[in-house]
């Protein structure tokens, strides 16, 4: 086992859990541009993905908080096309959740073999991620 770079890892606890948040205002935006006939289901998928990620960030800033870091009062800028039709939104989200993956897999790079719990929880939420970007590219999949 190596020792944890602790301010790193609170670093990168940060700039997730500033992501996390953004993705709560990103996905209830999206669950209220949503029309047309299958609106329905496609508002509850969005606002699913709006209560899962505040609870990611709630994960993310309790091992924050535990490792003595100071939660982060921002959320990451959010990109938008200002297309409000349902492929333009499920694109912004595939991208979004790539990102998340993106520094899911860097916080895992930070404390693999360093700390077995962090290694634990980052594999899971890559696993979420992972999961998330196989949905949503599932759905794109009849406009391609």
């Amino acid at each position: 086992m190596r020792e944890l770079d602790r301010d790193k890892t609170i670093d990168l606890l940060n700039e997730i859990m500033e992501f996390e948040l953004a993705g709560v205002v990103r996905y209830t935006h999206y669950s209220l541009m949503i029309t047309g006939p299958h609106r329905i289901p496609i508002v509850q998928f969005f606002q699913a993905q709006a209560t899962e990620s505040l609870t990611h960030a709630q994960q993310v800033g309790q091992i924050l908080t535990g490792l003595e870091g100071h939660p982060s009062l921002k959320i990451a800028p959010i990109e938008e096309t200002y297309e409000h039709d349902l492929k333009a939104i499920l694109t912004e989200s595939l991208n979004h959740e790539k990102k998340a993956l993106d520094l899911y897999k860097t916080l895992l790079d930070t404390v693999e073999n360093a700390s077995v719990y962090l290694e634990e929880f980052v594999r899971g939420m890559i696993g979420t991620e992972e999961l998330h970007t196989i949905e949503i590219r599932k759905m794109l999949r009849d406009f391609a």
